[in-house]
């Protein structure tokens, strides 16, 4: 109810990458709290060949990003906004957000990240133009005097823990973008899991072609990487869910330069699953169980037979909320960057 006093009738100008529908989701919630929503994707292409380019090589494209940029601004022009939400900031370039600061002097500007800095290093340079800049990686959130806010679930994973069964189709499920040793490590997962009689299922997205053979030449864990498993296709957030519904266990390896949580950690709570993560950040956060939560050295992995099958501990429904996206949503809008949730984390 807060976020719709905050936001109902408001309009908001909204750029985001597509991240498995996810920005489509960001999308329909603020719409479902009255907001009037303009989206743009940041990349001026979602085709492979533009993914690949922007992040590999984007001084080449950067002339169509100014131009795409150019011709965003000159739609807009006569319109007036309440806030400008730009959701990662891989793409969106400076000259932009001057120039929009110029025709919309009373518009709020708003970012937030889900993916650190160490991996992608543009939105450093942007955080200036923002009158509240939040982080999902609580050392991003620090080293930048921003605030830290984690990631959420959708709204579909409710509905998930709502309807819990013990009838799964696979005890493991892993699901991620390849990338670093995520293929070795859920490699000797599996393969322990298939020893021990545990079910596996594991699906690795690769943003494109030329990004593989890219990674295959100057990063030496991708030389490992078996093609025929990978996908050049996202799952939709409908498959993803399914996958959830049908598993016992989610397997979480994080990037090893990021310490933020990744989203499927906050599917898993939404489904009221248990997961397997590499991030030992995961202690730090008010709803950290060691019942919910097992966590493995990505260069020893131990892993426990009981955790298949022990009982899970239920979160409180305050953090439950504060975990959705009508949560983080609430916390993006209505809050001060420096009333994060470090307050709430167990740091020493």
């Amino acid at each position: 109810m807060l976020l719709r006093n905050k936001i109902s009738g408001k309009k908001i100008l909204f750029f985001s990458v597509q991240t498995f529908n996810l920005e489509k989701e960001i999308k329909n919630k603020m719409e479902e709290n009255g907001a009037i929503v303009t989206y743009y994707d940041e990349r001026p292409s979602n085709s492979n060949f533009t993914k690949g380019i922007i992040r590999l090589k984007r001084a080449m494209y950067q002339k169509k990003i100014d131009a795409y940029y150019q011709s965003i601004l000159d739609s807009i022009r006569k319109e007036t906004f309440d806030f400008l939400f730009v959701n990662r900031g891989e793409v969106i370039t400076a000259n932009f957000l001057k120039e929009f600061k110029k025709l919309q002097p009373n518009c709020e500007m708003i970012f937030f990240t889900w993916d650190s800095f160490t991996n992608h290093s543009h939105p450093t340079t942007i955080l200036q133009y923002f009158e509240k800049r939040f982080s999902f990686d609580r050392e991003d959130a620090e080293k930048y005097n921003i605030g830290f806010r984690p990631l959420f679930y959708l709204d579909k994973y409710k509905k998930i823990k709502k309807e819990s069964s013990s009838n799964y189709k696979y005890d493991l499920l892993f699901l991620g973008t390849a990338h670093s040793d995520r293929y070795i490590i859920s490699s000797k997962v599996a393969e322990w899991c298939v020893k021990n009689g545990f079910r596996t299922f594991t699906y690795y997205y690769m943003h494109s072609k030329a990004v593989y053979f890219y990674q295959k030449i100057f990063d030496k864990s991708f030389r490992e990487f078996d093609y025929k498993k990978l996908s050049f296709n996202s799952l939709s957030t409908d498959q993803i869910v399914d996958l959830y519904k049908n598993s016992n266990i989610i397997l979480d390896i994080n990037h090893p330069g990021q310490k933020g949580l990744t989203m499927r950690t906050f599917e898993t709570i939404g489904a009221g699953k248990k997961m397997i993560t590499t991030n030992e950040e995961i202690k730090k956060y008010p709803f950290y169980s060691p019942d919910i939560f097992y966590v493995i050295d990505r260069n020893d992995i131990i892993l426990d037979p009981d955790f298949f099958s022990s009982s899970k501990k239920i979160i409180s429904d305050e953090l439950y909320y504060r975990c959705s996206i009508e949560g983080w949503l609430s916390d993006i809008f209505l809050k001060d960057e420096k009333d994060d949730w470090k307050s709430i984390m167990n740091i020493n």
